[in-house]
């Protein structure tokens, strides 16, 4: 019996450079992954699927139609809240996904598998990141091909990495629990974002900075306004203006990954 054990990290989401359907691709994300938070899933082969997590549990029912492969015990070691813009739903579907293909001795490709399991349809951060961590750039969809409405599940293929670079190692990025609500995801956030696509301009793009800690600070926050601004809907859903008590803080360093080292898919013993 194998045992099989993948950890996925969280990721910074910096916005999207592109909302407008006046260009040829369309969205184009930037972010980071980070060291921590993690999440970490634990398979064994078995007869069914097996797991008490229902997030853990629907992905690896999907995993096991998707390997063809007849079941597998799952536990949830570690992991982080969700629709808090770490970008947990990405890495619980391909550290499931890996999990449960190494268990059974299996080999998958994480980024050709995404769209089967709902991920990578707009963003690739969260699938780069998860491969090989460090500050990305994808190249986005193109527009013709994408529009504003997402193709079916599985019909899309994750963007392409544009430019990867690795993280100084005295960078460190404060993350902050506010005392609010969560976002919107699921259909409503699909609403949202079909309507930023939809009336978006030229305009509302992320523009990261570059140069510095400072300066790629400052290109972030711009970035993540103008799509909040773009986003927003009769549902209030883009940027908070008064986001609440501060109920946690966490410094959390840059997770910087060799290009190659495919860190998300070690099997039992992984970091």
């Amino acid at each position: 019996m194998t045992r099989a054990s993948v950890t996925g990290y969280a990721r910074l989401h910096f916005g999207f450079c592109n909302l407008s359907l006046a260009r040829e691709r369309l969205y184009g994300s930037v972010g980071v992954g980070l060291d921590r938070p993690s999440i970490r899933v634990t398979a064994t082969p078995a007869a069914a699927v097996r797991c008490a997590h229902p997030t853990v549990r629907e992905y690896a029912a999907r995993s096991v139609d998707l390997l063809d492969v007849s079941g597998a015990d799952l536990t949830v070691e570690s992991e982080f809240p969700r629709h808090v813009g770490l970008g947990s739903g990405t890495q619980f579907a391909l550290a499931t996904l890996v999990a449960v293909a190494r268990a059974h001795d299996e080999t998958v490709d994480p980024r050709e598998a995404a769209p089967e399991l709902g991920r990578g349809g707009r963003s690739g951060i969260g699938v780069a990141t998860f491969d090989d961590g460090g500050f990305v750039l994808d190249a986005g969809h193109p527009t013709t091909r994408f529009t504003t409405d997402r193709p079916a599940l599985g019909r899309w293929s994750v963007p392409p990495v544009a430019a990867r670079h690795p993280i100084p190692d005295d960078w460190r990025f404060l993350v902050v629990g506010p005392d609010a609500s969560s976002g919107p995801s699921g259909d409503d956030e699909e609403c949202s974002m079909r309507s930023a696509g939809g009336w978006g301009s030229p305009s509302q793009g992320g523009r990261p900075g570059g140069g510095g800690a400072e300066r790629v600070g400052e290109g972030g926050r711009g970035g993540e306004g103008r799509n909040g601004r773009a986003s927003s809907d009769l549902r209030g859903a883009g940027c908070r203006a008064t986001a609440g008590r501060v109920t946690s803080v966490r410094r959390l360093s840059f997770l910087s990954r060799p290009a190659g080292s495919r860190v998300g898919i070690r099997a039992a013993g992984q970091r």
